[in-house]
């Protein structure tokens, strides 16, 4: 389907507000997954959601499970920051688990991922019981290597985005730019680790609930 993605403060597209409204009408903790490449608007879509649903959703975006950057240069990946291999993938499986099948009365608490620092910051997020949607954002939620294999049965529904590429790519760099990145090591990652991850992620697409192209 085609869906407006224009900014977070756009209104959520109708059809896709429709299908948040199903999932809750099942009652219970529903999680919604919106997965997609580096710039496919995955937290613009995930704070357009919110928007529209208030107290009965909080986001908490796969990016607070980056390894630390001190512990990628140990390992000698800082230079690929954003593979899959980067990231803590059974620690977001163990969040999305007790995100899934909350305790009563336990409030969850999820790491954030600040650009800024480089780093994720933990307890970021808190995620009361009583919220019965949960939106998870990221690049891999589908993906079956890596340690993410989980993730995919953790989730009611997936979106996939699929916008156009050269819009994508345009906006990444803009992005790299804004938070610290020359123009020229902008336009050098997202062409270079940030498509190299893109191409992993497009395998993934067909196990998506719907695929999404952002207008």
């Amino acid at each position: 389907m085609t869906a407006a993605l224009v900014a977070p403060d756009a209104p959520l597209d109708p059809v896709l507000a429709g299908r948040v409204e199903a999932l809750l009408a099942t009652g219970g903790r529903r999680v919604l997954g919106i997965v997609g490449p580096p710039g496919a608007g995955k937290s613009t879509l995930g704070a357009q959601v919110l928007a529209a649903f208030g107290p009965r959703a909080v986001v908490v975006p796969m990016d607070g499970f980056h390894l630390a950057q001190t512990e990628l240069e140990r390992l000698g990946r800082a230079d690929r920051k954003g593979a899959p291999d980067t990231f803590d993938a059974a620690g977001f499986v163990a969040l999305l688990t007790r995100l899934r099948h909350p305790v009563d009365g336990e409030v969850v608490y999820a790491p954030e991922y600040r650009r800024d620092l480089r780093n994720g910051v933990a307890g970021a997020i808190a995620v009361p019981p009583d919220v019965p949607l949960v939106v998870t954002e990221g690049n891999y939620l589908l993906l079956d290597e890596h340690g993410f294999g989980p993730v995919a049965a953790l989730l009611d529904e997936s979106w996939y985005l699929a916008p156009d590429d050269e819009v994508r790519l345009a906006r990444l760099v803009e992005r790299h730019e804004r938070f610290g990145k020359s123009a020229d090591a902008a336009r050098a990652w997202s062409h270079g680790p940030d498509e190299r991850n893109a191409a992993v992620i497009a395998t993934t697409r067909s196990r998506a609930t719907l695929v999404v192209r952002p207008t």
